[in-house]
């Protein structure tokens, strides 16, 4: 299988730049530094995107400018209009269920909650597309989550955060032709140290 769209979650604009919510946002940055692109504005599918070839393969980085709730609606766009198939499209997304440093990949799933990945499956009529959950850890009460993902990790958190994120750009290669044996231990056994 061969990942042809690959997608960040975040919110846009300064306010949210740096809260634990758009680490999917982070993943897509550091991703197109990697590959030496740049993202653009693309009003019509409501995200910044990068068209790039990579391994003879026309892929597409995005990321939704409609809102973390709404993220749905620039991912179909994206997928219907270039035909991109459920299983080819790989989102990147904070998870609270993991602590920072930590990530896994997987297939399919519920969205746990998130209303980034709620939407992609209504939009999409299915949840079977890959996932990399990046860990930003949980703030011990459910009461707590909407504050706590709207906030600025700290320093020492971000950096942990950061080094989940090169360690899957570095590992990339792998990802974008997946493998799940392979990639999916690569990341999945992954721990960045304090």
């Amino acid at each position: 299988m061969t990942i042809q769209l690959i997608v960040g979650l975040g919110n846009p604009g300064s306010k949210y730049e740096s809260t634990r919510h758009n680490a999917g946002f982070w993943f897509i940055d550091a991703l197109a530094r990697h590959w030496g692109g740049h993202l653009s504005s693309d009003t019509k599918f409501h995200c910044e995107m990068l068209r790039i070839f990579v391994k003879q393969v026309d892929r597409r980085l995005i990321k939704p400018q409609t809102f973390m709730n709404l993220s749905g609606k620039s991912v179909a766009a994206v997928a219907n209009f270039y035909k991109v198939p459920a299983e080819s499209i790989l989102v990147v997304h904070d998870e609270l269920d993991l602590p920072p440093g930590k990530m896994k990949l997987k297939i399919g799933g519920s969205h746990g909650g998130h209303n980034g990945l709620k939407d992609i499956q209504a939009q999409l009529g299915t949840p079977d597309f890959w996932r990399l959950r990046l860990g930003i850890g949980h703030p011990g009460h459910r009461d707590q989550v909407i504050g706590f993902v709207l906030t600025n990790p700290p320093a020492s958190e971000r950096k942990l955060i950061d080094a989940s994120i090169r360690h899957a750009v570095n590992e990339i290669d792998a990802l974008l032709d997946i493998d799940p044996a392979k990639s999916t231990q690569r990341i999945n056994t992954f721990t960045a140290e304090a």
